[in-house]
């Protein structure tokens, strides 16, 4: 991306675009219009995405949200708002941490808060489905439970 397309406040997207300029020596644009070559050869490679049933996986979500708050999880958050840091870095917009901080301020409650950080983790999800069913179109979506019988019908 180009500087007159980036919001002065979206931090991530500058530091990408910093990165990607620094690390290969030409900016975000000439990458959007030039593309990558492909890392494999066409035709020597299946292409699967692993996709849970949407249910299954926003039940495996709430349960691993509350699994983290029983094995520390609000330990490990108060401990980083005690460090004041910057509540704009990722580490404090990570899932659930804003409202986890939240209920340390006693503006929610702990299950409030929970409720809040699993459906953030649901609506990432969501957003990582979307992504890759429209930047990687090729790829096979196929429940895991198929996916062995689905690799052995392709591999001689």
């Amino acid at each position: 991306m180009s500087a007159e397309r980036l919001k002065p406040r979206d931090r991530s997207r500058i530091a990408r675009a910093l990165e990607v300029v620094e690390a290969t020596g030409r900016p975000l644009p000439d990458w959007h219009r030039d593309g990558l070559p492909p890392l494999l050869p066409q035709g020597e490679f299946h292409a699967l995405f692993l996709a849970p049933e949407r249910e299954q996986l926003y039940a495996r979500i709430d349960a691993r949200f509350g699994a983290m708050l029983d094995t520390g999880a609000l330990d490990e958050v108060a401990a980083l708002a005690a460090r004041g840091l910057d509540p704009l870095l990722p580490a404090m917009k990570a899932h659930g941490v804003p409202a986890l901080i939240r209920h340390l301020k006693e503006e929610i409650s702990r299950q409030e808060a929970a409720e809040i950080g699993r459906a953030d983790t649901r609506h990432y999800a969501k957003r990582q489905f979307t992504w890759f069913r429209h930047q990687l179109p090729e790829f096979e979506w196929v429940a895991p439970e198929a996916a062995r019988g689905w690799l052995e019908s392709r591999i001689p």
